[in-house]
């Protein structure tokens, strides 16, 4: 079937010397992953593997044989072209991050249109604006959402919050975040990308990261901290 559909990149592996395996996150049908045959075989086609960086935002037309096995492109450009993402070390720092993080917590082929439209979105406000500090942050929280592990409401007696039910309490238990730790996460449940500049100090968003890395891994099995997690806390430490 061919498909015209926007995608996100999510990864690209290089396959044998000139072959390109690119997994997207597509408005149309979820999650993807292309064969890009002679990839590396000239300057035409080298020209091309620029569109497949991380988290880049795609307009494509594919053909979606839909049986498990690897897609093929007809058509690729891109749909947004980054001004700064690219060019800004926090943000690239950021994107990478982001892309490790996203490769490792969407794994169903099924279309989620919110998704997508909420992470495009993001991603644009991030390639327009600078005071970027909290947006990995922000993006972890808002995706947990979507993958159905959002943290329960609390009351504001509860100091308390369980990782692994992902609720709030009144009593503290082995699995549960410290008072403050638990104040910080409520604090970050609050914020959007537009009222989050200077919500932290440094030590609290490495705290944050931190909480949330442990959630996501308390809530997806197999679930990976990314390689580049060392350089995301050395470029806003």
């Amino acid at each position: 079937m061919l498909v015209k559909t926007k995608a996100i990149v999510i990864s690209s592996l290089r396959y044998q010397e000139k072959s390109l395996i690119v997994k997207c996150f597509t408005e149309s049908d979820g999650l993807k992953s292309y064969f890009i045959r002679d990839a590396f075989s000239n300057r035409k086609s080298s020209q091309k593997i620029a569109f497949f960086q991380p988290l880049n935002i795609l307009e494509i037309e594919a053909v979606h044989k839909n049986k498990g096995s690897l897609e093929y492109f007809k058509e690729v450009k891109l749909a947004h072209p980054y001004y700064t993402v690219n060019t800004d070390i926090a943000k690239t720092t950021i994107v990478m991050f982001l892309s490790e993080m996203l490769h490792h917590c969407i794994r169903e082929e099924e279309k989620n249109e919110s998704l997508y439209h909420f992470l495009e979105t993001a991603l644009l406000w991030l390639d327009s604006h600078d005071e970027i500090a909290n947006f990995h942050l922000i993006l972890m929280m808002e995706v947990t959402k979507f993958l159905g592990f959002f943290p329960q409401k609390s009351d504001e007696e509860d100091d308390y919050f369980e990782m692994t039910e992902g609720v709030f309490t009144q009593f503290p238990s082995v699995s549960c975040l410290t008072a403050n730790e638990t104040l910080l996460l409520k604090r970050l449940m609050t914020l959007k990308l537009d009222n989050s500049a200077k919500s932290f100090h440094v030590s609290e968003r490495q705290a944050l990261l931190k909480i949330l890395l442990d959630y996501y891994a308390f809530h997806l099995d197999g679930f990976k901290r990314p390689k580049s997690l060392d350089v995301l806390k050395e470029v806003f430490s």
